[in-house]
């Protein structure tokens, strides 16, 4: 998958957006900047973007004018375009961006007390159809870039303020927008390592979580070269269910899923594993599904999102009962595994848990 096409620079500039320093120096020697002075520019370039948030050369002012004018013809900072906004009455907003090449996706911005949490896409679509999810029936457009992912940060810092103030809102960042990571695993990697950089973005890898439906054979790379926080959409505890709502269980079958997750490297009881489970009636939410999803995940150190279900138009599934989702809690919730319920944000503007969708169409084969 992380062969999918990047799209080209639309202006014949490079974006700086998404590089890294080491991807910088051989810019700035084309661009004219002395070999000995290359490390030193590479540095500030890199301040101005992800401390201060620029978004024009002219802004960096321990720069000579000249060579701010020198970096403008041959760079660019350009964010994703805003096309629409929403704010939800819970206080939840969604931006659907557009990108360079006129392909977009959703980003959403949860507020909490002390916190704030951004979902960001890892890709325009999705590969994985899973059948209660709005994302699912859109279809795989293409991977985004580590710019595209990194940038959906700087556009949501840009919206709430925050770049001159103290005071962050957002604080936390889930890979769980449009799309599977570890199918786009390069460039969510290398967009990751951008957004925990300490002389940058600086957010720590204990507040970043990364989503996946199940790609068995890089999650261990994930655990090892990335090393965030790991979200296990499970959804069902037996194979037969799971096939249907995720149909990524026909290739990594539970076993083999909970297998990788007992092997994920860093995970304990300081850093356990979280399992997503949508609850959709009559479907997965039985008293002997909550018996056996404890039984199988016995031994991995995790806790448990029970997530009511959110509708989107033509679902085929109903959200379980309240009652239903309370008995299913205190079944796992006893065996000794926190089970928090979520609480739905930003249904209203459809911008809950699996209600993304863009109207970006299927790439064309061969493009």
């Amino acid at each position: 998958m992380d062969s999918a096409v990047i799209p080209a620079p639309v202006t014949g500039r490079t974006n700086l957006i998404g590089l890294s320093r080491e991807e910088f120096a051989p810019l700035l020697r084309a661009a004219g900047v002395p070999e000995q002075h290359v490390k030193m520019r590479a540095q500030q370039i890199w301040h101005w973007i992800y401390f201060r948030g620029v978004r024009d050369f002219d802004a960096m002012s321990n720069i000579s004018k000249e060579l701010r004018t020198q970096f403008a013809e041959h760079f660019s900072l350009a964010r994703p375009k805003i096309t629409s906004e929403q704010i939800s009455k819970d206080g939840t907003r969604k931006w659907l961006m557009r990108f360079a090449d006129g392909k977009e996706a959703e980003t959403v911005f949860i507020p909490e007390d002390e916190r704030g949490t951004l979902c960001v896409s890892s890709q325009v679509g999705c590969t994985l159809n899973c059948k209660f999810c709005h994302t699912g029936t859109q279809m795989l457009v293409r991977n985004l870039t580590p710019g595209e992912i990194v940038a959906q940060m700087l556009v949501a810092r840009d919206a709430l303020d925050e770049w001159r103030s103290e005071d962050r809102h957002l604080t936390n960042v889930v890979m769980m927008g449009m799309g599977e990571p570890l199918y786009n695993f390069d460039n969510v990697k290398a967009a990751l390592h951008i957004v925990m950089d300490n002389e940058g973005l600086s957010l720590s890898r204990r507040r970043i979580t990364l989503s996946t439906a199940g790609v068995v054979p890089m999650m261990a790379r994930a655990g090892a070269e990335i090393g965030t926080n790991l979200a296990v959409s499970l959804h069902a505890v037996r194979d037969e269910v799971r096939d249907e709502i995720v149909p990524l269980n026909r290739k990594y079958p539970i076993a083999e899923l909970l297998a990788a997750c007992r092997a994920y490297p860093g995970a304990s009881n300081a850093r356990r594993i979280t399992f997503e489970y949508v609850m959709l009636k009559g479907v997965n939410d039985s008293l002997a599904d909550a018996r056996e999803l404890v039984r199988i995940i016995a031994g991995i150190p995790a806790k448990i999102n029970l997530i009511p279900f959110n509708p989107w138009p033509g679902a085929p599934f109903e959200c379980s009962d309240w009652s239903q989702i309370e008995a299913f809690a205190e079944i796992v919730n006893r065996a000794g595994y926190a089970s928090p319920v979520r609480t739905p944000r930003g249904r209203d503007i459809m911008a809950a848990c699996g209600q993304l969708k863009s109207e970006s169409l299927r790439a064309r084969r061969g493009t």
